[in-house]
Parts: C-alpha cells; structure tokens; sequence
C-alpha cells in the first residue's frame, strides 16, 4: 500500500498521530529530502563554500605550531609576519564565506518553506465542503501555522548546518591524526558513547513534539472559536466565559508543562556530554605532558598548542551535530502531520478533458436526472432519486422539512458535493464534466450565512469580480438595494465591515452578498434561504433585491417563508430527500397535499420549514 492510501482525515476532537508504518517514515523522510531538490544548484554552491570554510579553518591551528616550534624560539620575525598574516588573512575569508554561505542557506530554506506553505494551502483549497464540514477550523490553521513555523528554523539552518558541522569534523578530525595519531584517539573514544545516548534522548523529545503541537491546535481551536465575535456573543449570552477561561487556562497549562518536558528531556545526558568536553583539553594536555615528560614518542609544545586548539573547535561542531539530530527527530513528527493533509484524497476533482462553456452560449438549464446523495457511506440518504427540469429563465422553488435535504439539493447545483448516483446537468452538460473556474462563473450562490472578510465593502465586492470598476460596483449594490446605506457610511465603500461583516445587520450582508453576486452576473441563481434570519420588514427589502437579482436567469430557491416562493414557476417539495410534491402554487395547494399542510402552517407562524 502506498503512503498515501495509509492516510485519512480526522474527525472533529480527533488528535492525530505519527505513523507508525516503518515504511511511511522512510517514505516521509525521502519527501523531506525532495523539497530540497528545486535548490540543488543553490545548495552545491553552499557546500562548496562549506568545504572550503572547513578547510581554511583547520589551516590556522598549523600556523600557530609553527610559530611556537619554529618562529618564536628562532626569533624570526619574518616568519613570525607571515604565519600571523596567514592567521589573520584566514579569518577574514572564512568571515565572508561564511555570510556568504548563511545567505545562501536561508534562501533556500526559506523558499522551501515558502513552496511547502503554499502546496500545503493550495490542495487545502482542493478539499470538498465535506472536510470543512467534519474538521476543526483550528486544527487546519495549527497544521499551517504552528507545525510548519515549527519546522522553519530546522529547514531554513539544519541541511547546512549539518554538512557544515560534519565537514568540520571531518576536518578536524584529519587535522588531529596529522598533529598526533594517540592524541586524536584519546580525544575520539567516547564520541560514539555519546552519539548513542543522543538518539534516546531524540526518540523521547519527537514523542514530546507530537504532543506538543497537539495541545497547540487544541488551543488554537479553541481561541479561533471561543474568541469570534460569533464565539463572545455565545459565551457570553449563555453564561459559559468562566468555563472558556477554565478550559483554556488548563489546556495552557498543559501546554506549559509539556514545554518543560520537551526542554529537559536529556538534559543531564547532555550536561555530561558537556562536562566531557571540556575534561577532554586536560586529558590531553596531561597526556601529552606525561609523554614528553616519560620520552615516549616526543610531542613538541607547539604541536600539543595546536592539537588543543584544533579539539576546542571540533567540540561545538559535535555538539551541535547532537543538538541537531534532536531537533531533526522531534521536527519528523511535524513534517509526518503536515504531509498527512498533503495526502488528503481530493474528493471532488476537475478531471482531465474538463469543458469550459461559454457565459454567452449557456442557455441556464438545471436538469436533476436520478439523483442519489448522502454525506457518508453507508448513512441515509440525504437527495433520494430526485429529477426535475428547470427550464432557462425560469425559477424553481425547493421547500421542505428542515432536514429534508433542500440546502444540499442546492449544492449539488453548484457542485460542492457530487452525486452518488445520477447526474446535475446545465444546457445538457454533467457538472463533473465542467472545470471549476466554468462551473464558478455559470452559477452564483446566495446563502443564509453571508460571509465578509475583514476588509472595507469594495474589497468585499471585488471579491466577486476583481476587474469590477467604481461604478459597476455602485450600479450592483443600487440592483441590491444597498448603495443608499453605504454611501451614508463615514468612509463609503471604503468602510471596513469589521470580522464577518459583524458592523452590519443581517439584512444589510445579505443584502451586500446579492450585490455581490450581481458583479459575477451567473446564469444561473441558487439562493439558499436568503431571507429565512431576517424581520419582515428586511425581508421585503432583501427580496426585493433578490427579485431583481433574478430577472432572466435560471433561479433556484431554497425556501423557509413559503410567501416567498408563491410566484415560482415550479415548487418541489421534499420529503427524507425525496420529491414528494411538484407543480405551482396554485396546484399544489389545490392538492392538499405535503405543501398545502405547510402553507397552512406558515400562515400561523409555526413554520419549521
């Protein structure tokens, strides 16, 4: 089985977990080292100047032996000039090569990063109305946010600080075995000891990040939905801000302890490691001293000057190495989250071979041919067997019981959902037989739940159309029955809906979406209960605008207030997600049948329609 076949979504409250499949990790790591593979010239010039960087700097510890073997106890000043020049020289080019290198390095890390963001945002863009529906908004912005800025600083310095390090080593360790073979044993014999403990420590703080960054979504999730204006207004009205503050400050306090956890686990091990280091100089001092000082194998003091030196450096290059694999372990479980959304299934696709029709050409045909729907397999079905035709031009209300399927029978016109069974067709055409940006532009959506960003109303507005000018956004919100109250605003269409557009009423967003679809001018219209929130006053004005909204296109209507649909050409009312009833107002109520009980029920106000 692949990689991908092993992921899945998660449900709401779901926390997910690494792998545990061997081979996924294999699998995940060999991605890792494919986000680097854009870069590959950018990173051979970075190791090239690495390698040169490491060399040079194992040349100065050679230079001072010979000034303290040869230059110092000869007094020769011109060797002395020269291999304190060399010094000096050497400095200042390991100096620039080394900007030159971290420049380079996070250039390509941060395009990694960059690239990673946008794949990781763009096939979230890809997913379905069904994942939204069944996934924490804040676990989405976590996996965004939180675990790819957890990863930034390992990608953007760990590649190259790695193969600096090792280089360095390398180096050094060549460097030492030239100066003095039993020396350079000495100084290397507990170097594995020490790698090993490292890889215990590692597994443990991977397992603390996982951890980590789960009670960091549960967090985010938690301010995104407790924080809202939608979320205060609930809190608040209901009583429960005590209880939001309760449960935010215990899972802060997991989050804490968890933070100390991750921070000194291994902390003694490396305290040793850190301790060894530096009783390793006296070992070898002491060493090298008891050797001269016993006649075995002669070591001058400029090479025991020069060997300390040169085991001083490599101590911070293998520290950092055992630092780094730490961290690269505890980053592996973040990148196995980030690639988990990267393997979602894209439910619904646009298939190769897609058709673009023509807004001229499109006549605005709806035609419902069989067809089957439900949200999980397995469960009921939502849409049961429904056809119907609505002709070009013409309107079609949907009525029904709340729950009886009239928001998703919407849908599926618009195709954020695709049928099971059967097939939604415009002018004839199969809906999953059109490109996305064809079907977007062919049908316009007008919800309940209006949605504005944060942004002044013309930004609102060009959302909809990005090449909208001034005053084609004007003559949309005067065919909505708006421009009168925004142009009164202190700042005009330049007025900042606040979040979600809470500065308005609900009429007036409403009102503002219409406009907005009326910049987009689709064919064909679905509005999803446009009305159902507002006062009857509102109402008349909203529908107003709805009804101009709907001259000469193809609208469907999914109704609440049965007085709104009186006039439409054809009603359909559902039953469990069947079509148990059509025909006009007239015929239906003459039936007295399904849709005369809920006219009569609407009349005395105790519609649940």
């Amino acid at each position: 089985m692949s990689a991908r076949g092993r992921h899945r979504t998660f449900d709401v409250g779901e926390k997910p977990q690494r792998p545990e499949d061997p081979e996924v990790r294999r699998a995940n790591l060999r991605r890792v080292l494919r986000l680097f593979r854009p870069e590959r010239a950018r990173l051979t010039l970075v190791l090239l100047l690495i390698v040169v960087s490491s060399a040079l700097g194992m040349v100065p510890a050679f230079l001072l032996r010979d000034i303290i073997d040869n230059a110092i106890p000869e007094a020769n000043t011109d060797l002395l000039a020269a291999l304190a020049g060399g010094m000096i020289a050497i400095a200042i080019v390991v100096g620039v090569l080394g900007v030159a290198q971290t420049y380079l390095s996070n250039r390509v890390g941060q395009e990694v990063m960059h690239e990673l963001r946008a794949d990781v945002y763009e096939h979230l863009q890809r997913q379905s109305l069904a994942f939204f529906t069944r996934t924490r908004t804040g676990e989405v912005q976590s996996r965004i946010a939180n675990d790819i800025g957890g990863v930034d600083d390992v990608v953007t310095s760990t590649a190259t600080s790695v193969v600096s390090n090792v280089t360095t080593v390398l180096a050094a360790i060549v460097a030492m075995f030239l100066l003095d073979w039993r020396l350079a044993v000495l100084s290397l014999i507990l170097v594995p000891f020490f790698v090993l403990l490292t890889r215990r420590v590692g597994a443990e703080r991977r397992k603390l990040a996982t951890e980590r960054q789960e009670t960091m979504a549960d967090i985010s999730s938690l301010v995104q939905e407790s924080l809202s204006v939608s979320g205060v207004l609930l809190g608040k009205t209901m009583g429960r801000g005590p209880e939001l503050a309760e449960r935010f400050r215990s899972e802060s306090r997991e989050l804490a302890e968890l933070e100390v956890r991750q921070r000194m686990a291994g902390r003694w091990v490396m305290a040793s490691i850190s301790a060894s280091f530096a009783i390793l100089p006296a070992l070898v001092y002491w060493a090298g001293g008891w050797s001269i000082a016993n006649g075995w194998g002669a070591v001058s003091i400029g090479t025991l000057v020069a060997f300390a030196t040169i085991q001083t450096r490599i101590f911070f290059p293998v520290g950092a190495l055992l630092s780094v694999g730490i961290d690269v372990q505890a980053s592996l479980a973040l990148f196995d989250r980030i690639f988990e959304y990267l393997d979602l299934e894209v439910e619904i696709e646009e298939h190769e071979g897609s058709r673009r029709l023509g807004r001229d050409a499109v006549k605005g045909e709806v035609a419902f041919d069989d067809v089957w729907f439900r949200y999980e397999l397995g469960g009921a079905w939502t849409i049961a067997g429904a056809t119907f035709l609505s002709a070009p031009g013409t309107s079609t209300a949907v009525v029904g019981e709340t729950g009886s399927g009239k928001t998703t029978l919407g849908y599926l016109v618009a195709r954020l959902y695709d049928a099971e069974r059967g097939a939604v067709r415009i002018d004839g055409v199969d809906v999953k037989d059109l490109t996305f940006a064809s079907l977007a532009d062919l049908v316009g959506v007008v919800s309940q739940e209006t949605y504005l960003f944060h942004a002044s109303v013309r930004d609102n507005l060009r959302f909809a159309c990005p090449d909208a000018t001034d005053a084609e956004i004007e003559e949309a919100c005067r065919a909505a029955r708006i421009h009168e109250h925004i142009a009164g605003l202190p700042q005009g269409y330049d007025t900042v809906v606040g979040e979600r557009g809470y500065r308005f009423s609900g009429g007036e967003k409403q009102r503002i979406a219409i406009a907005r679809t009326v910049l987009r001018n689709p064919p064909i219209l679905v509005l999803d209960e446009a009305t159902s929130a507002l006062d009857v006053e509102t109402e008349r004005a909203v529908q107003q605008a709805l009804d101009a909204l709907a001259q000469g296109r193809t609208t469907i209507t999914i109704a609440h207030r049965l007085s709104t649909v009186r006039d439409a050409d054809q009603i359909l009312v559902l039953d469990a997600g069947a079509i148990v009833e059509r025909g006009t107002h007239t015929e239906l109520v003459a039936q007295g049948g399904r849709y005369a009980d809920l006219v009569a029920r609407d009349a005395l106000g105790l519609a649940g329609v």
